[in-house]
């Protein structure tokens, strides 16, 4: 069916509908612009009049702007100022209804609004007077512009949050950690009862232990909500805007608290660290021939758990503990079968600590780039965490606390968080479960926040916590049974945006790892940096005495006292479960108070001084609403002041803003002298000194008296008055001139259009297209102010028409024929201009000029056919570089630029110059050698070409030619006997200049040699120059470099496939490029991680990865050698004699601080074998970390050097 065609829509009417008003105002029109006066009253500058002048800035009563009356004015003073309209009556004519009347009113005024009356100076409202109308609000800003600084009121401590911590820079990793030991009430507990050194020497309150009782104390009976432990970190010494690791942190610090509690008198502060933190662990191996077993015990404080996405924390921490069968080319070296056998190597917890931590090894190291990464993997942990399947059921019983029956259910106390993307710098918060107040809370620095539940959305302006999905954690629901809890799923606040949905957990596992899984919530996190757990306190059964708590000691209340900070005291230790029990020692607490007295004497001064500026609001906010509302004029014939509606509006703003800051913050708020106000009115003036027209919508009218009384506030400059008759003169008089020009500009081009076009057989005059195209639009664009447009003989158009000859130009096209009644148009605009007839001829000496032009070419075009015919061979091998068709030919050598510009003359005779001779001074050096060596391939490159002698003589005979390079490619013998091709020359070889010249480079293309591995029989492969083989052998293969493998050792499945042969690889290089930069391309470019690169330069290893191009003395078109380093497992895995592989050793930080100088007591690794055997010696890789042999010169995983390390 055809598309219908729509009905056109009836125009709307024009007319005004019955009843409705005509609004004039609406209909102004040009009568009442600020220029309507142009061309229609005044035609000459002479004649603008002041009131001209006037309607330019809306100053007339002809613009129509209304004098609105003021919104702000009290309602007596608004009754008297300006009394209500009487209503006219509504006259209804004989036999008409009233709503068929049109109603015509000259008296109805556009309403008042502040988008109408922007730019009516007769309106004095919307400037800002709204804000001092609202007291209560002026007053508030009035107070926070006042400088009274920050108001210590506002860190006062809030009853139900717990204190916060300031950042003093980079400190957030120590702050996470405070939160987390202050909320441990046995570690508190020690803590406080630590007493100071019996030496006099030493100072105990500059010590860090001290510090720290400072900071608990502060934590837990301060009255501010912010402690600043800048103390604590001066008494370790800490460098508050270097980023450290909060792990390592951690570890340091309680090995230096173990230190200090050592050296107390009370026995159960001297093992309260062990006994709090401290577990055991076991490293095995089980010989599956005598089933012997080898294993060495170890202290651990933290758990190190790898990361999978979405993984749970149980099942990575049976990753952890999981066997290793230690069979076929990785047997076990039994010492006491002393041969190789089958065996398994195992991981056992033998103890746990109360307090147990699993650190989240977030940061992984990545080979392509070779630096450490974040890992975001998805981690889900538990709130209740059953670890009875996971610790050894041999010596269970016998763990740090020593007793027989110890609980393995544990509690989530506290999630330490790692905010950023970066693993070198970033920002660490903690969430911890307050037992005082059985709450959880975001510690992040100075801001605290309570959270509902661990999981639950935070009310704050950072990230919230996002509650993902539910779901069941329980196992299989089998016949026997019970239908276990569903465990809630929540996420845990991370520094990603995305929501990652996670896949719902296994609800079947192995029996022997699963067991009876406990109640709780689960979580994830992405951002999760290490988890705390506390041992579930178990109730007291009727059959069965309470569990001894491992953090308390039990001394005899009987015992002799003992000094605490001076005090003596019964060594009777509180009940550490309750928070309100625990006292701080008297110094500390002396410190508090002292902090305490200062804020509450900070708050006093502050509230005496917001007094004082109310005080002064009040007097202020009288007089400023008195000026605004009785500064209004009514008619234009009042007197009246121009001032800039801008000013007006910043001095009504001013007192809400903060003084400057180069005023004194210790001068008083009341003092009566004050910075002098400026209202300028420099917006609305012109640089001439009067009112500018162009600022007329930044003019506002005043009345006198208003203005008189602001010029006698002593505190107020006005500067110079401005009346409504001060419009400037000459910025009148230059916008008329060209607003003159618009209009008559386009009457002007019509005129000329009518008559411009040239009848058959009549005289013409000449025109350039270009100018009369410009000069034909409404606004030409050669058009220069108050100067008119340019004629048409001008510089830029004279061209067109006149050559350099001033006779009649050859080019026809660029000009156009005009009539002569059209020219007499322009020259009445453009006297001087003296026009080129029509009947002139055309310039004689151009067409003499344009014949002689067209011979020449001919000849250029017949010069260089002949050249390229007697140089054929040139022409067309002289850039390929082929040299295998000239031996036993006599040849020259040249630069190829010549080549190059005589090529591109052959193709363009016409257009591109001709060469003007054959310089083969770059060739040679300042001492007259040559700069290059003809027998050196890598010296051929794209600047040397290579011709037959007889070429040569030919353009010596067509050129002027320099000094001749001879050689010539023969058949020789070396002093070996060995018959080789190579060039023969009598010019000698430079060889300093011509190293000189190809370290002379920005940019190079270097070559790089892959070879194969040819390993020998004793695990050695050959390492042989090309210079070091007979010729045939170096013809044959390849340069081989040194191999790390050893015979029999096992290979990874990737590296046991079959490798392609690969061909040499081009890189282009810089200078300031590093060893590291070129493995990184020829990792994009072979796709060869840069751990298996070894890169080779001149028979010698670059083991070194920061060496530049530069400082390796490498060449313009080098040669590089490649080998791809054969991966071997075990070095990854186990040592050489098949022992246990020394765990990574942690990075060495907080150098020249007092943790770097403590001495470790506390260790993971420290132990030794149930066998006696001693330790490997391993070092960390500087770039890596990896955990290298002490003897290894080069990282096995990065290849970066180990010497000095």
């Amino acid at each position: 069916m055809p598309f219908k065609r729509k009905r056109r829509v009836s125009p709307a009417p024009k007319g005004l509908a019955a009843g409705e008003q005509l609004k004039r105002a609406k209909l102004a029109g040009r009568e009442s612009s600020a220029w309507a006066w142009v061309d229609t009253e005044v035609s000459d500058p002479s004649q603008i009049t002041p009131i001209h002048r006037l309607m330019t800035c809306g100053l007339s009563g002809r613009n129509g702007n209304p004098f609105c009356s003021n919104k702000y004015m009290s309602k007596p003073d608004k009754h008297k100022l300006a009394p209500p309209m009487e209503q006219p009556e509504t006259a209804v004519a004989k036999g008409e209804l009233e709503n068929d009347i049109i109603v015509v009113s000259d008296d109805e005024l556009p309403p008042c609004n502040k988008k109408v009356c922007k730019n009516n100076p007769n309106c004095l409202n919307y400037l800002g007077q709204e804000k001092w109308e609202d007291e209560e609000v002026a007053r508030e800003q009035f107070i926070q512009a006042s400088d009274l600084g920050f108001n210590p009121i506002l860190n006062a401590r809030d009853p139900d949050l717990p204190v916060g911590l300031k950042n003093l820079g980079a400190t957030c990793y120590a702050n996470a950690f405070l939160q987390v030991w202050f909320r441990d009430l046995a570690f508190r507990h020690g803590v406080y009862q630590c007493q100071p050194s019996q030496d006099p020497e030493s100072n105990f309150e500059d010590s860090p232990v001290f510090q720290l009782q400072v900071t608990f104390a502060a934590l837990q009976e301060s009255t501010q909500n912010v402690y600043n432990p800048a103390k604590f970190a001066e008494s370790l010494k800490l460098s508050t805007s270097e980023q450290q690791d909060a792990q390592e942190f951690s570890k340091l610090f309680m090995s230096h608290l173990d230190n200090e509690f050592q050296k107390q008198v009370t026995p159960s502060l001297r093992t309260l660290i062990s006994k709090q933190f401290q577990g055991q662990q076991v490293y095995g191996t089980l010989c599956h021939n005598c089933r012997n077993k080898s294993e060495r015990t170890t202290d651990f404080l933290e758990l190190e758990i790898n990361i999978e996405n979405n993984a749970r924390l149980e099942d990575r921490i049976a990753a952890l503990l999981q066997n290793e069968k230690l069979t076929g080319d990785n047997k076990y070296s039994c010492s006491n079968c002393a041969s190789l056998q089958d065996a398994t190597r195992y991981t056992e917890l033998r103890s746990l600590p109360p307090v147990l931590h699993f650190s989240l090894l977030r940061f992984v190291y990545d080979f392509a780039s070779m630096e450490r990464k974040k890992s975001k993997h998805n981690l889900l942990f538990p709130t209740i965490l059953d670890m009875s399947r996971f610790v050894s059921p041999e010596k269970s019983a016998g763990g740090a606390g020593g007793a027989e029956s110890v609980g393995t259910t544990y509690e989530l106390r506290g999630v330490l968080l790692h905010k950023g993307t970066s693993a070198y710098h970033g920002h660490y918060e903690a969430q911890v479960f307050d037992t005082a107040s059985k709450a959880w809370f975001q510690f992040d620095d100075e801001t605290v926040t309570k959270i509902d539940l661990l999981g639950e959305k935070r009310h704050s302006n950072s990230k919230e916590l996002v509650d993902i999905l539910n779901g069941s954690g329980a196992p299989k629901k089998g016949i026997n049974q019970p239908r276990a809890r569903p465990a809630k799923k929540r996420r845990i606040d991370d520094s990603d945006e995305e929501i990652v949905e996670l896949p719902p957990l296994a609800v079947e596992a192995k029996s022997s790892l699963l067991g009876k899984a406990p109640e709780g919530d689960i979580f994830s996190s992405k951002d999760s940096y290490m988890l705390i757990y506390a041992r579930k306190e178990e109730p007291p059964t009727p059959n069965h005495a309470p569990t001894p708590n491992l953090t308390e000691s039990t001394p005899d209340p009987k015992s002799s006292p003992v000094l605490i900070n001076g005090i003596s005291k019964p060594c009777v230790e509180p009940n550490n479960s309750d928070a309100t029990s625990l006292v701080p020692p008297q110094r500390a607490r002396e410190v508090v108070k002292y902090l305490n007295a200062k804020h509450d004497e900070a708050c006093e001064d502050y509230a005496r001084k917001e007094q004082q500026v109310k005080e002064r609001f009040a007097e202020l906010r009288e007089w400023m609403r008195n000026m605004y509302t009785h500064w209004q004029i009514n008619s234009i014939d009042e007197d009246a002041v121009i001032v800039s509606r801008r000013a007006l509006e910043g001095w009504l703003s001013k007192p809400f803003k903060k003084a400057k800051e180069n005023k004194s913050r210790s001068q008083s708020v009341t003092e009566d002298s004050e910075v002098v106000e400026v209202i300028p009115i420099s917006d609305i003036l012109c640089d001439h000194g009067g009112l500018h027209p162009n600022k007329a919508n930044n003019m506002k009218r005043i009345s006198r008296k208003a203005y008189e009384e602001l010029a006698a506030c002593e505190n107020c400059d006005i500067g110079h008055m401005r009346s409504p008759l001060d419009v400037c003169e000459i910025c009148v008089r230059e916008p008329f001139i060209e607003r003159l020009y618009q209009i008559e500009h386009p009457r002007l081009v019509a005129r000329f259009d009518e008559i411009c076009d040239v009848e058959q057989g009549e005289p013409g005059h000449w025109l350039s297209k270009a100018w009369l195209k410009d000069w034909r639009l409404q606004k030409p664009r050669m058009h220069v102010p108050l100067h008119g447009d340019p004629p048409p003989d001008s510089a830029e158009f004279r061209g067109h028409v006149r050559c350099e000859h001033d006779q009649l130009s050859l080019v026809s096209t660029a000009r156009r024929s005009i009539s002569s009644q059209a020219c007499e148009i322009l020259k009445g605009v453009f006297p001087q201009w003296i026009p080129a007839s029509t009947n002139e001829e055309l310039c004689a000496i151009c067409e003499a000029s344009i014949n002689s032009s067209k011979e020449d070419k001919r000849e250029l075009r017949k010069k260089a056919e002949d050249e390229k015919a007697r140089l054929r061979h040139m022409h067309d091998n002289a850039l390929i570089g082929n040299t295998l068709l000239l031996e036993n030919i006599p040849c020259a050598v040249l630069p190829a630029d010549f080549v190059r510009t005589w090529r591109k003359w052959l193709s363009r005779p016409t257009e591109a110059p001709r060469p003007d001779k054959v310089d083969t001074s770059p060739l040679f050096c300042e001492h007259g050698n040559l700069v290059f060596d003809p027998n050196a391939p890598n010296d051929w490159n794209s600047s040397i070409a290579l011709i037959q002698m007889s070429e040569w003589l030919i353009l010596y005979e067509l050129y002027s030619c320099g000094p001749v390079v001879a050689v010539e490619k023969r058949i020789v013998e070396d002093p070996m006997g060995v018959f080789d091709s190579k060039f023969v020359h009598k010019t000698a070889v430079c060889h300093d200049c011509r190293l000189k010249r190809r370290l002379d480079y920005n940019l190079t293309d270097i070559t790089v040699r892959f070879l194969n591995v040819k390993t020998g029989a004793g695990g050695d492969a050959d390492v042989a120059a090309p210079h070091q083989r007979s010729g045939e052998e170096a013809k044959r293969e390849p340069v081989q470099l040194g191999s790390r493998t050893t015979a029999g050792t096992r290979q990874s499945k990737r590296i046991r496939q079959g490798r392609e042969r690969r061909d040499n690889t081009k890189l282009t290089v810089s200078k300031s490029m590093t060893i590291k930069d070129i493995k990184v391309q020829l990792h994009e470019t072979l796709k060869i991680p840069t751990i298996c690169q070894r890169l080779f330069y001149k028979d010698q290893e670059l083991a070194d990865n920061t060496v530049t191009v530069e400082s390796l003395g490498i060449l313009m078109n080098d040669t590089l050698d490649l080998r791809e380093e054969v991966e071997n497992e075990d070095n990854l895995t186990t040592s050489p004699d098949g022992r246990a592989r020394k765990r990574r050793k942690e990075e060495k930080g907080f150098g020249g601080t007092l943790l770097s100088a403590s001495g470790a007591t506390l260790s993971a690794d420290a132990g030794t074998s149930s066998e006696g055997e001693p330790h490997e010696a391993t070092k960390p890789c500087p770039a890596c970390t990896y955990s290298n042999f002490a003897e290894n010169p080069l990282c096995q995983i990065c290849g970066a050097s180990m010497v000095g390390v």
